[in-house]
C-alpha cells in the first residue's frame, strides 16, 4: 500500500493561527458534552480478533456468534443515530437503511471481514467474458421470498432493471452501461455491457445488488418501501416515522436455524449521549456512533463492548454549484459567487484547519481527508492524499482576487442532531478567521437528504459512507451524470478519467487515474473533504455476535442474547 502523506500546514504562520482556532474550537467544546461526527461511516481494516475492548486506533470488527452459547428468542434493540431514508434499494441513499435492509434484503453478494467480495444470494463470484462484456451469476437454489415466491434469474433482472430505470433511482451510475440483463435459466443470470465496467461486482454487492419480490414490486412500484419484501434472516413488520422501525424473524429464509432472535426494533435517537445512557440502563443492546468523548468511559465497562474501525468514507462539505432544477434534472448554473469562482471555493477548503478539527473535535479519533481516496483502499497513491495548507492569508487573497466582499456570507444546512451543530460551530469560528461569515441552518436527517436532491441549499454538510471500490465514492458524486452529483458539478475532464478509470482493469492505471481525479477535484473544490471518522459502535456483553465490517453496516442478523 502506498503510504499516506502527512497533513501539510502552513509553517510560518501556524503558531497565531493555532492559538486562534484552537481558542474558538474550545469554545464550542466548552458548550458540549460529547464531541463526534454527524454521521457513522464505514471501517477499513481487517482486525477480526473480536477482543472486547482494544487501545484507541485498533480495529475491533466483533465475531460471530458461537451457537452453543446464546439462546433463542428475545428482541434486540438497537439505538440509532438518524432515522433511515426509504427502506427501498433502489432509492435508498443513506447508511442507516443499510442496517436495516442487512437484516431483510440479501445481496448478490456481501463483503467478508476482510473487506474481500464473497457471494451472498449467488454460489460464486461471477464469470467475467475475454471481452469484459459479460457477466455470468449463478444463483442459490431454494431461496425464498418474505411472501413466499421464489428467488430466480427473472427476480434478479427485474431488481436491476429497476434500478437501471426507476425515476430518482440511486443505482443507475452504479451499474454502469448494462444493455440488457438475460435468463438464460432459472438459476443464472447474464449481463450483458456495451463497456467493461470494473466496478459493477463491488455495486452488486451493496444496495445494487438486492433482489426485491416480483410481486411486491408490481404491486407496490415506486411505494415499495411502505411494505418492503426481500430476502434475509428478518421480514418488515413496521415503521413509526422519526421513531423506530422493527422487523421480525421470517420463518422462509433458506437459513432460518443461523437466526436466533425473534425481532429487531430500531429506535431513532439522535442524540449521541442519550444512545450511551440507554446502552447502559439496557434499554438498548447496541448503539451506533459513539461519541468520540462517551467511548473511552464505555470501553471501561466490563459490561459493554466497543466496535471500531476507521472509513471508507469521508465527512464533507458539497457546494451547490449547479444543481438548480433538482438531481436528475438538466443543470443550471447558479448565480452566486461561490457556485461560480472556484477561487471562493478554494478560499473556504483553505478556511478550514483538518488537523484542529480531528484534535479538538474528535479526540484524536477521526483522521484527516482531504479526498474520496481512502489511505487503506489498495488504490490509493501520494497523489490521491495530497492535503491544501491550512491557510486563512491565502483564503482572504483568493477572495479579494475573486472580487468577493468580505466577510463572505454563506448558508449551510446540517442535520440537527448536536454532534452535526457542534461540527458546524466549530466550522463556523474557524472559517470566519479566512474571511467566511458562515450562518448555520439545521435540518432533520430525512428531511436534509431531501432538500440536498431538490437542490435547495447554498452548502451542505454530510458525509459518505465509502466503498470498497473508489468508483462508487467518485463518480455517483462528482461524475456529470452521477445519481447523487447533488454539487451538480460537470468536468468533462473528471468525467474522462472516473470513465477511464471504470473501464480499465489494471489495478496500477485505475491508481494513477484516482490520483489525477484528486489532483483535479482540489483545483475545483465542488466537495471540500475534512475528515474521515471514526466508527465506534456499542455493545452490551449480553448480547453476542454483533459485528461491524468495512462497509460500516452493524451486522445483527445472526446475533442472539447470551445464555
Amino acid at each position: 500500500m502506498t503510504r499516506r502523506l502527512p497533513f501539510a500546514l502552513n509553517r510560518s504562520s501556524w503558531s497565531n493561527r493555532r492559538r486562534a482556532v484552537a481558542g474558538a474550537v474550545a469554545g464550542v467544546i466548552a458548550l458540549a458534552l460529547t464531541g463526534t461526527a454527524c454521521s457513522p461511516v464505514e471501517p477499513a481494516g481487517n482486525d477480526t480478533s473480536g477482543a472486547s475492548q482494544s487501545p484507541t486506533g485498533q480495529d475491533v470488527f466483533g465475531d460471530p456468534a458461537d451457537a452453543a452459547q446464546v439462546k433463542q428468542g428475545g428482541t434486540l434493540t438497537v439505538a440509532l443515530s438518524a432515522d433511515p431514508d426509504k427502506l427501498d434499494p433502489t432509492l435508498s441513499r443513506s447508511l442507516y437503511s443499510r442496517y436495516v435492509f442487512h437484516t431483510m434484503c440479501e445481496k448478490l453478494y456481501d463483503l467478508g471481514p476482510d473487506a474481500k467480495i464473497v457471494p451472498q444470494l449467488a454460489t460464486a463470484l461471477p464469470t467475467v467474458s475475454a471481452d469484459g462484456l459479460s457477466l455470468t451469476i449463478p444463483l442459490k437454489q431454494g431461496v425464498k421470498f418474505a411472501d413466499g415466491g421464489t428467488l430466480d434469474s427473472n427476480a434478479v433482472k427485474i431488481s436491476i432493471n429497476r434500478g437501471l430505470t426507476l425515476a430518482g433511482s440511486g443505482r443507475k451510475s452504479e451499474l454502469g452501461p448494462i444493455t440488457s440483463v438475460e435468463t438464460p435459466d432459472p438459476n443464472t443470470v447474464v449481463i450483458k455491457l456495451s463497456k467493461p465496467f470494473a466496478p459493477l461486482t463491488a455495486a452488486l454487492a451493496d444496495r445494487a445488488g438486492m433482489v426485491l419480490s416480483p410481486a411486491a414490486v408490481a404491486k407496490l412500484g415506486a411505494n415499495f418501501s411502505t411494505a418492503p419484501v426481500c430476502v434475509g434472516p428478518f421480514k418488515f413488520a413496521s415503521r413509526v416515522a422519526q421513531n423506530s422501525i422493527k422487523v421480525v424473524k421470517d420463518p422462509l429464509y433458506y437459513d432460518a436455524a443461523k437466526v436466533h432472535l425473534d425481532a429487531i426494533e430500531y429506535r431513532i435517537i439522535t442524540d449521541s449521549s442519550i444512545r450511551s445512557a440507554n446502552l447502559k440502563s439496557g434499554d438498548a443492546q447496541v448503539a451506533d456512533s459513539l461519541s468520540t468523548q462517551d467511548a473511552p468511559s464505555l470501553q471501561k465497562d466490563s459490561s459493554m463492548t466497543v466496535l471500531q474501525s476507521q472509513s471508507l468514507g469521508y465527512q464533507g462539505l458539497t457546494i451547490n454549484i449547479a444543481n438548480a432544477n433538482g438531481i436528475g434534472n438538466p443543470l443550471k448554473q447558479l448565480d452566486t459567487p461561490i457556485a461560480k469562482d472556484p477561487r471562493v471555493r478554494q478560499a473556504l477548503d483553505l478556511s478550514i484547519d483538518r488537523a484542529a478539527l480531528v484534535k479538538s473535535i474528535f479526540n484524536g479519533l477521526s483522521t484527516v481527508a482531504c479526498s474520496p481516496i481512502s489511505p487503506k483502499s489498495e488504490f490509493t497513491s501520494d497523489a490521491a492524499q495530497v492535503c491544501p495548507a491550512h491557510d486563512t492569508a491565502k483564503a482572504k487573497q483568493l477572495l479579494a482576487d475573486a472580487g468577493v466582499t468580505t466577510p463572505y456570507k454563506v448558508t449551510m444546512i446540517t442535520s440537527n442532531n448536536p454532534d452535526s451543530l457542534r461540527l458546524a460551530q466549530a466550522l463556523q469560528a474557524m472559517v470566519k478567521e479566512g474571511g467566511f461569515d458562515l450562518v448555520i441552518k439545521p435540518v432533520e436527517y430525512a428531511a436534509l437528504l431531501d432538500q440536498q436532491d431538490r437542490g435547495d441549499f447554498e452548502l451542505l454538510q454530510l458525509g459518505w459512507s465509502g466503498r470498497v471500490d473508489p468508483d462508487a465514492n467518485t463518480y455517483n458524486f462528482v461524475g456529470t451524470t452521477g445519481s447523487q452529483n447533488v454539487a451538480g458539478y460537470s468536468s468533462p475532464e473528471v468525467d474522462k478519467l472516473l470513465t477511464d478509470a471504470r473501464q480499465n482493469t489494471d489495478t496500477a492505471q485505475r491508481i494513477k487515474l484516482y490520483g489525477d481525479v484528486v489532483t483535479k477535484l482540489q483545483q475545483d473544490d465542488p466537495l471540500i473533504y475534512m475528515y474521515r471518522q471514526r466508527n465506534l459502535t456499542g455493545v452490551s456483553k449480553k448480547l453476542l455476535g454483533i459485528q461491524v465490517y468495512p462497509d460500516g453496516v452493524i451486522r445483527t442478523a445472526f446475533a442472539g442474547f447470551a445464555k
